[in-house]
């Protein structure tokens, strides 16, 4: 007796996204690249050698600062200068304000804000590295850093600034200059020097 063996019948079906489908996936895929393209610029200070993170001035800070420049005028920087806060204050002060900062994002920033607001207009935002970045031309910098950088800042400061420059320190103080005030408290805190030799 012979036996017929029957094929399986063939299934041809084969599963097609529809068009929803493929619009959230092209839709989630293309947001997960946008988001992360926006944070390394905020993640990456955390993979140098000294991290330095975005954090914005307190209006305390701001406050401190004001008053550490009290009487002053010429030529501001601030060093780190994130979104521009104290670079638009030293404006409003009367000073020629620059910063310098790192971050793309942050720079773009600060510079949509500056060319939106009259006031701000004659302030400049780089995109450099501090460690490369001339103090020379500076009468007045402000620095929001991180404790593991101030040796060094100093060590630059000393080297490029003039006698007479007045050095306004955020957060973490300077660790061999004498400051000439102290203002605030806490995370608040600003030191004020005055380079001399």
């Amino acid at each position: 007796m012979e036996l017929e063996v029957l094929d399986a019948p063939k299934t041809n079906k084969t599963r097609k996204l529809s068009r929803v489908g493929k619009t959230l996936i092209y839709t989630t895929g293309g947001l997960a690249v946008g988001v992360s393209i926006v944070c390394i610029p905020f993640v990456s200070p955390a993979l140098r050698r000294v991290c330095l993170p975005y954090v914005p001035a307190t209006t305390e800070q701001l406050a401190g600062v004001s008053k550490a420049l009290a009487g002053r005028s010429g030529k501001l920087l601030d060093v780190g200068s994130g979104d521009g806060r104290i670079v638009f204050t030293a404006a409003k002060l009367g000073f020629k304000a620059d910063g310098v900062e790192l971050n793309a994002w942050l720079v773009y920033y600060s510079r949509i804000v500056a060319l939106l607001n009259s006031q701000y207009r004659g302030t400049r935002f780089y995109r450099r590295n501090l460690w490369k970045f001339d103090l020379k031309p500076y009468n007045n910098i402000v620095i929001f850093g991180v404790e593991q950088m101030m040796s060094e800042f100093e060590s630059k400061l000393l080297q490029e600034t003039d006698n007479g420059t007045v050095v306004v320190a955020c957060r973490f103080p300077l660790p061999n200059m004498v400051p000439v005030e102290i203002i605030g408290h806490g995370v608040d805190t600003v030191w004020k020097y005055v380079v001399t030799r």
